[in-house]
């Protein structure tokens, strides 16, 4: 039970976060506390409050008060994909306490209490709800999250870089203007910027809603009106392998809370890179980490791992070595800004990330480095696969194909490699280690006949991990789709709006 005496200390800022705060570098948070205490900043964090009382026995912040819901959206987090409330499903274990729309509600009770405190909102929530965009859980449009907060700023993103500028312009005064990867409102559209269909826009056309998602993108100066004002994003700043080896070399005590369980298994994770050059277009990567790969020096690796084998709890299993799949460490490159998976520049030879697996294995003191967050497999060369196999999985490997038909691929963005090809190609590499498989099915363009079809393929495959029902999250492009009943190009496709659909394309499946 935590108390609620008052905390006399005045701290530089106060992070208001909706999940356990731990100190490990899955935790975004802890990196940027971190990160602000080692430029000589001092940082509280209120983790999970039930209340505004939690937040008000701490005296106001000298610099701002940094709100986030945590890693996912706090919808998301709260409602399965039929918006039934998790905390209800008798067949899950939910104990998160997280409220509905969590950054707002946070927001509010500091300006109900704090009224004149700076207030900078980020993570995936605010990230994902920075523009108008469509709202699965109340079936409408939002305006952009800056109105229903009223916060001064949001960082989108990881938030390293932006969290070090604001805090310096906030301590000199300065107003915060110009910061790489924020958003701010504003009366005027800058020349330099490219403005969106404004919310009256896309509310009043679904092609206007089309337009405004083709031109989202982090690399860019957008602006859309939102009635009198404009939300201006600035460009996402570049992070560079240097800023990742700096942010993960802090001396985490890796301790994880009691009641986040299901993060035990990844105590000794390693995260080896940032971004995602997939580019499925039902996954919110690309808007919030990038679509271009930053990996991590094998050196800063090594040293993080060097380092976890002083942990008292170490038992000389690296759990996970992670990332927007694992396969995509060293597929840096920034020559340009082209679609980096079909691009003959990038090495997608997997060279490195081998030379890495080799290098840690030859760590004295690490028993096994297991593989547990899957590979992308259209990615993954025979040499990665044998390397795998005989040293970092469980007799098994995780693949998500999504789905097996060619037209629901194609509105996925994920028609690389036929599933029955790499099947075909592993077996030969690898015939003594199963393959699981994680589908999705209520996808924008998937019909009941696309399911049976899966169904079928799926009768020779052994081993299904998972059946996922899509669920549209904030501006990614599969939401696109759904909302407006368009692909991309403005073409009509089918969409399983009904609740009876997307419950029937799942019972085809599990034949219920």
């Amino acid at each position: 039970m935590q108390s609620n005496k008052p905390i006399m200390t005045q701290y530089d800022i106060i992070f208001i976060t909706g999940e356990k705060y731990f100190d490990h570098p899955l935790c975004g948070i802890a990196i940027l506390k971190r990160l602000l205490e080692k430029n000589g900043y001092s940082v509280a964090v209120i983790d999970s409050p039930k209340s505004e009382d939690e937040i008000i026995k701490y005296k106001e912040p000298k610099l701002f008060f940094g709100i986030s819901s945590g890693s996912i959206d706090s919808m998301l987090r709260n409602y399965t994909p039929l918006k039934k409330k998790r905390e209800e499903d008798e067949h899950l274990n939910y104990n998160e306490h997280i409220p509905d729309r969590a950054i707002t509600v946070y927001a509010n009770w500091v300006r109900k209490n704090f009224k004149k405190s700076k207030i900078v909102i980020g993570g995936t929530e605010a990230t994902l709800r920075r523009f108008s965009h469509y709202d699965y859980w109340s079936n409408k449009l939002r305006k952009s999250i800056l109105l229903d907060t009223r916060a001064d700023i949001l960082a989108y993103g990881n938030g390293e870089k932006q969290i070090l500028e604001i805090a310096s312009k906030i301590k000199q005064n300065q107003p915060l203007i110009n910061i790489e990867g924020t958003c701010i409102l504003a009366k005027e559209v800058p020349t330099d910027f490219i403005e969106l269909p404004s919310n009256e826009d896309i509310a009043n056309s679904k092609e206007k809603f089309c337009d405004a998602q083709n031109l989202f993108s982090n690399n860019k100066n957008l602006a859309q009106k939102q009635v009198t004002r404009y939300v201006l994003q600035y460009k996402m700043p570049k992070y560079t392998t240097k800023d990742l080896d700096e942010y993960y070399d802090f001396d985490f005590n890796r301790n994880i809370p009691n009641d986040f369980e299901h993060l035990k298994g990844f105590q000794f994770s390693v995260v080896t890179h940032r971004g995602c050059i997939g580019g499925c277009n039902f996954c919110a990567i690309k808007l919030t980490q990038g679509d271009k790969i930053i990996s991590r020096s094998k050196e800063s690796i090594i040293k993080e791992i060097e380092r976890i084998k002083k942990h008292p709890q170490f038992r000389g299993n690296i759990d996970d070595l992670t990332g927007p799949s694992m396969n995509m460490y060293g597929l840096d490159c920034d020559k340009c800004e082209k679609d980096c998976l079909n691009c003959n520049i990038t090495d997608k030879t997997n060279n490195k990330v081998i030379e890495l697996l080799k290098a840690i294995r030859n760590i004295t003191g690490i028993k096994k480095v297991n593989i547990k967050s899957g590979i992308r497999y259209d990615l993954a060369s025979d040499e990665l696969l044998k390397e795998l196999t005989e040293y970092h999985t469980f007799k098994t490997l995780r693949i998500a194909p999504e789905h097996t038909d060619k037209e629901v691929l194609q509105l996925m963005n994920k028609d690389n490699e036929s599933l029955q090809h790499f099947i075909k190609r592993f077996k030969k590499i690898a015939p003594e280690t199963r393959l699981s498989y994680y589908f999705m099915v209520g996808h924008p363009g998937c019909t009941i006949e696309n399911t049976k079809d899966l169904k079928e393929v799926m009768k020779n495959l052994k081993h299904t991990e998972k059946i996922q029902v899509f669920t549209p999250t904030p501006m990614s492009n599969s939401t696109c789709m759904y909302y407006t009943g368009m692909d991309l190009k403005k073409n009509k496709i089918h969409v399983p709006y009904t609740y009876n659909e997307k419950k029937e394309q799942k019972r085809v499946i599990l034949n219920q």
